[in-house]
């Protein structure tokens, strides 16, 4: 079963039947194109202890797939503090502490394998340094309207080894 999606339920990878009538089907690569607002954020830790919410138990967020390939991903603490000054450029240690750690974002093309259901993130900009230029394999399911990602492998987060899991919703259309 992929993460995040529970027993019983469908967890759509690949191609899918969708709704279009005839019995045509979209590609993983089609399901994604959208945008899509973060619902959850939580961190398991691979050795058993209580998962963690990094941004908090209402995060904000958005994850954007491009027709033409890209994506970008913004998430945030919603309770982040104002910086005293006004400006972003000048902040006191703990305003720029709280500023970085409340707050992940990367962008940069994507990719689907058809036959795998495999979905990648290249992070060409990313807050975090040590992302810039990888490109990091998800666990991906479709339900509806509901997106789930989560790390393929652990990766390192507040000091432990954890996977990730979210869970989106598609945006409503912005007209």
């Amino acid at each position: 079963m992929t993460a995040g999606a529970s027993a019983g339920s469908p967890a759509v990878t690949g191609r899918v039947k969708t709704s279009m009538g005839s019995g045509m089907t979209k590609t993983l690569r089609e399901q994604l194109i959208g945008a899509w607002t973060l619902v959850s954020y939580v961190e398991e830790p691979t050795d058993g202890s209580a998962p963690s919410y990094p941004m908090g138990e209402n995060p904000q967020g958005l994850i954007l797939y491009t027709p033409d390939g890209y994506m970008s991903a913004q998430l945030m603490r919603p309770d982040r503090p104002d910086f005293a000054s006004g400006d972003w450029f000048v902040g006191t240690p703990e305003e720029f502490a709280a500023e970085a750690t409340g707050y992940i974002a990367y962008s940069g093309p994507f990719g689907t394998e058809a036959d795998t259901g495999q979905l990648t993130h290249t992070m060409t900009v990313s807050l975090f340094p040590k992302w810039l230029g990888q490109t990091q394999p998800r666990l991906v399911s479709i339900e509806g309207d509901v997106l789930r990602l989560s790390t393929a492998a652990p990766i390192r987060s507040g000091g432990r080894e954890v996977t990730y899991h979210l869970i989106w919703r598609r945006a409503a259309a912005n007209s």
